[in-house]
């Protein structure tokens, strides 16, 4: 019987990536490594676990949508139009400079003509699974170089989807610029018509989706899944409109319990897509072809990343934004092994290139995974060589409303504890400045008057910037142990008297940093019953006393409401 099979294929599959995974998380290597290795190892090259692919590309799809809808979630219209001119002109560029290059190699390598046209293109798109997994979890999605890079992704994934069209169209005959039009009002069209319930439908839904938890989770679900569904069927990917509907769903009061609902789905099933993956690598005859394939290989983990930071250089960026959108783009898509597949199919290329382009995108998809986990150490130590990629006088994305350089206190990250953190500061009439990641957040601090600029803790050239000599406090609301780490050892060397608060979710990180010297550790949901216990101790069964406290409490949140500042369901954000 079909399901007890499909259910025993699934139970040892994830028990082999739990092995897999296992091993990676003890040497320490990123988990993605191992699904994908999970995968390699259950194809028919090995142990030929998976029979059922059908069923396993649907559930790898499934979390594709997830995992999309999610990353939408965290959009809103404005972030997407903010940086929508931006990524199509990177992504222009990108593909086309690197399509060049690559067909350029491939022919000095000696591939014939039309075999260096098809890899040169496979070369030049990203994957747009894997990046957005992997900003995910360093919670780099609201960062300007997270959403350059969304939207530079989406750029190549409809490029991708252009070419597959009409490679498919020449083949069948079929005139290519009545398909193209026809995809483009299917496309406007379809993008116009979510936009328009989400603005005029949703709204009306609040109290009725609200009120239950559960029917909210359907809800969600249905709503992926649907656009995604519309937007495949219309002949798009099913990322594109999964995204979309997330998008949507971004200005809604329940965004944020959405994706956390949704959460635990796509870490499930994204597991899948990464194991189906390595699943589906062919590796047969890659002998003959491994010295291209590492050439090709370091093409796309070195020189692609540094078409990217030139692009974004002569548009006027710093050389640190360049260099984390330029890193993300340093592997080849799935669509490249579509792309690869479909034109073996069609007998234009024989099998072995299938197995170059597999093994290309083996060692990039790894090559890549430490290079954007790993970016911020990799940068400090590539930093000074990396000038050339950076336009001398005012750069686009460096926001700098006050430009004296000596402070009393400096508040890295302003959400959430930075908000209360700051009103303080302003009582306190001492110089202050807020530095924080996200570049819309600077905006709306610089026109309210308050001293900002835009940059990440992590970032060392900022730090050897910025005047710390004569600083008496720095604050970091960021909760990540090693980016804490690196800023006090930092403003130390400078400045060894001065106060250092930081905030940590960890009882170990807690004591490690004050073993480093930290002067205060911040565990904001200890704190929490702390001030409870104090307020009880302090009021006893006086009612008036803790129906004060409450008003003041109302008064805190609608105003934090109106800054937009949500609870946060997961404690790893970043300030």
């Amino acid at each position: 019987m079909a399901t007890p099979d499909i259910f025993i294929e699934l139970g040892l599959i994830i028990f082999l990536a739990v092995l897999i995974s296992s091993i990676m998380k003890l040497l320490k290597q990123p988990l993605i490594i191992g699904y994908i290795l999970a995968g390699i190892i259950a194809s028919p090259l090995f142990f030929g676990l998976i029979r059922s692919a059908d069923a396993f590309a649907t559930f790898s799809q499934i979390g594709v949508a997830f995992l999309l809808f999610i990353v939408g979630i965290s959009l809103s219209p404005r972030a997407l139009r903010d940086v929508g001119i931006i990524s199509l002109l990177i992504g222009i560029c990108q593909v086309l400079l690197t399509a060049i290059l690559g067909f350029l190699i491939c022919l000095a390598l000696g591939f014939p003509f039309f075999a260096s046209l098809y890899i040169s293109i496979a070369l030049t798109f990203s994957s747009t699974i894997i990046i957005m997994k992997l900003l995910s979890d360093k919670n780099s999605l609201d960062t300007l170089y997270g959403k350059i890079s969304v939207g530079l992704l989406l750029v190549q994934d409809f490029i991708a989807i252009l070419i597959l069209i009409a490679i498919s169209t020449f083949s069948s005959g079929v005139a290519l610029p009545n398909v193209i039009l026809q995809l483009a009002v299917k496309g406007v069209g379809l993008t116009l018509i979510i936009f328009l319930i989400g603005y005029f439908f949703f709204p009306h839904l609040k109290k009725f989706v609200g009120d239950s938890q559960e029917y909210l989770f359907v809800f969600s679900i249905a709503w992926c899944l649907a656009c995604a569904s519309i937007f495949s069927y219309a002949g798009f990917s099913i990322e594109i409109g999964a995204l979309l509907a997330g998008v949507a769903l971004s200005v809604s009061p329940f965004h944020y319990e959405i994706s956390s609902r949704v959460r635990p789905l796509r870490d499930f099933f994204i597991v899948l897509f990464f194991i189906f993956l390595g699943s589906q690598m062919t590796l047969a005859g890659v002998s003959d072809y491994l010295a291209p394939a590492i050439i090709l290989s370091l093409f796309v983990l070195v020189i692609k990343p540094l078409i990217v930071m030139l692009i974004m250089g002569m548009l006027g960026y710093t050389k640190r934004n360049g260099f984390m959108v330029g890193i993300t783009s340093a592997q080849i898509s799935e669509f490249s092994l579509i792309l690869v597949a479909l034109v073996v199919r069609l007998g234009h290329l024989g099998k072995e290139i299938l197995a170059l382009v597999t093994i290309v995108g083996l060692i990039t998809i790894a090559g890549s995974t430490y290079m954007i986990l790993y970016a911020d150490s990799i940068y400090s130590r590539l930093s000074r060589y990396l000038s050339f990629f950076e336009r001398k006088g005012k750069k686009i994305d460096e926001q700098k409303p006050e430009e004296k350089y000596e402070y009393d206190v400096v508040l890295w990250g302003y959400n959430r504890i930075g908000f209360d953190l700051l009103e303080s500061l302003k009582k306190m009439k001492e110089k202050f400045l807020v530095i924080d990641f996200n570049p819309n957040t600077i905006i709306e601090l610089a026109k309210e008057g308050v001293p900002c600029r835009y940059g990440d803790a992590s970032d060392i050239e900022l730090l050897e910037e910025l005047n710390f000599k004569k600083t008496r406090m720095v604050v970091s609301t960021i909760p990540d142990l090693d980016t804490n780490l690196s800023l006090m050892h930092t403003v130390r060397k400078v400045n060894k008297r001065l106060i250092f608060i930081v905030v940590s979710h960890d009882i170990d990180d807690a004591k490690q940093l004050y073993k480093e010297g930290a002067t205060y550790v911040l565990m904001p949901h200890f704190l929490g019953g702390k001030h409870v216990a104090d307020m009880i101790e302090s009021n006893k069964f006086n009612t008036e006393k803790y129906l004060k406290e409450k008003a003041e409490h109302l008064k805190n949140l609608e105003l934090r409401k109106k800054k937009g500042h949500e609870h946060p369901k997961n404690i790893r954000h970043r300030g």
